[in-house]
């Protein structure tokens, strides 16, 4: 967007702030509770009203295929805002009903009960949903998805030492549910139908790395596969492959990713376009309608084009965007993506998007279990995975923000401090 039109923008979002009484966000997920905590810790004296389709209040996510599948995380230990804080914060909070249909002239929400919500601004943070298998099969009800908290009580109502877990799908999800999975004393199998796992987020050496770790701990791990049916009704007691062989289940985990929910936007004719579109401040193209999370497609000067993030810091960032612009403080959203993922006792974290490298610098051994890699474009570095490095991980954000110029030679001596590489101020 030219220059002069933020700045119009930007002065119009101040202008709208003081009419702002009543904010109504769809979605109770880390986003919509950002966005309505942020309102509140920033000043904002009016209603709040949070609508979330689960009956749970807000809570964290990426404990589901970890620490509360394992059963070491309460699901009170999840939520991030517990109702007590609602009530305390007078934020009403609307569990257990599905925002149904917008009325933009009328400026109100349907409820699938039958409530209707009037609104002076209206967030759209819906996140997204597991995303399904149409084989035949699939529907059978030892077939799972993890989105959950709901989710992730059924799924470990079957994981019992000694079952067969099948999970579809070796990124993030299916890796972390894995990892759990062995250690419960499941027998668990991967079947992903890419050359290797997490080859939508990684290079072939880190995915190779995790490949070698899942199998030395126990996962049968089969990549390149294709699955053809889910046989057995109304248990599925065999995932058939398209090389012939038939894998034993007594369970099956789909995890092949998520898809936006953008329908609600949709049918009140806001833009979509992988996820709803925005603009730098979190707008769609209602001025009095917002999105973030998950749902959200959005600029990001940094990369230089329009990006849909899934991640908790990229929800949290963009829901306090949200909350500054509803108060007349508007900030341009562009930030620097980053992700984790905790498997065994290994934590990958990642930051920026690795594509278009040109260059990667490997820092420690990939046959240990502690390294980073740095990618770098024309000398600067783009992006960063670290395994079990959270100072260089901390370092790396920083090199990758600022586009640094970096020494390849440097950056893979590890007797030289990441620090001493930062631009000096």
């Amino acid at each position: 967007m030219p220059g002069s039109d933020l700045h119009r923008n930007k002065l119009s979002l101040m202008s709208e702030s003081a009419e702002v009484k009543n904010v109504v966000i769809v979605g109770a997920g880390q986003a919509g509770g950002e966005t309505a905590s942020e309102l509140r810790r920033q000043g904002f004296t009016g209603r709040i009203v949070l609508v979330g389709e689960e009956p749970q209040v807000p809570y964290r996510r990426p404990p589901l295929s970890k620490a509360f599948l394992a059963g070491t995380a309460t699901e009170e230990s999840l939520f991030i805002m517990p109702p007590a804080g609602l009530e305390k914060a007078h934020i009403e909070f609307l569990g257990g009903v599905r925002a149904e249909r917008i009325d933009r002239s009328a400026k109100q929400l349907h409820l699938a009960d039958g409530r209707v919500l009037d609104y002076d601004k209206l967030v759209l943070a819906t996140g997204g949903r597991a995303r399904g298998l149409t084989l035949a099969g699939a529907e059978g009800k030892n077939v799972f998805p993890l989105r959950s908290i709901a989710d992730v009580k059924q799924l470990r109502a079957h994981c019992q030492s000694g079952k067969r877990l099948v999970i579809i799908g070796g990124g993030f999800i299916g890796l972390e549910v894995a990892a759990v999975a062995v250690k419960m004393g499941l027998k668990v199998t991967v079947l992903e139908g890419l050359p290797r796992v997490l080859a939508r987020v990684t290079v072939p050496e880190v995915s190779a790395f995790f490949e070698r770790v899942h199998r030395e701990a126990g996962v049968d791990l089969h990549t390149g596969v294709q699955i053809t049916a889910f046989d057995g009704a109304p248990l599925v007691t065999h995932v058939d492959l398209e090389n012939g062989s038939r894998v034993p289940a007594d369970f099956i985990l789909v995890g092949i990713g998520q898809v936006p929910n953008v329908e609600l936007a949709q049918i009140a004719g806001l833009a979509v376009d992988n996820g709803i579109v925005v603009d730098e401040y979190s707008r769609t193209e209602d001025p009095d309608i917002y999105a973030a999370g998950d749902c959200a497609n959005h600029p990001n000067a940094f990369y230089g084009r329009r990006l849909r993030l899934e991640s908790v810091q990229n929800a949290m960032e963009q829901g306090r965007v949200v909350a500054a612009a509803l108060l007349g403080k508007p900030q341009v959203y562009n930030v620097v993506p980053w992700f984790w993922s905790d498997q065994y006792d290994l934590k990958l974290q990642m930051v920026g998007l690795s594509a278009g490298f040109d260059h990667m610098v490997l820092r420690g051994d990939l046959n240990g279990r502690s390294f980073a890699a740095f990618y770098l474009k024309d000398g600067r570095m783009i992006a960063a995975d670290t395994v079990s490095r959270a100072q260089d991980f901390m370092f790396a954000k920083k090199l990758v923000a600022l586009h640094a110029q970096v020494d390849p030679l440097q950056l893979a001596d590890e007797s030289v401090s990441l620090k001493t590489l930062l631009p000096a101020a």
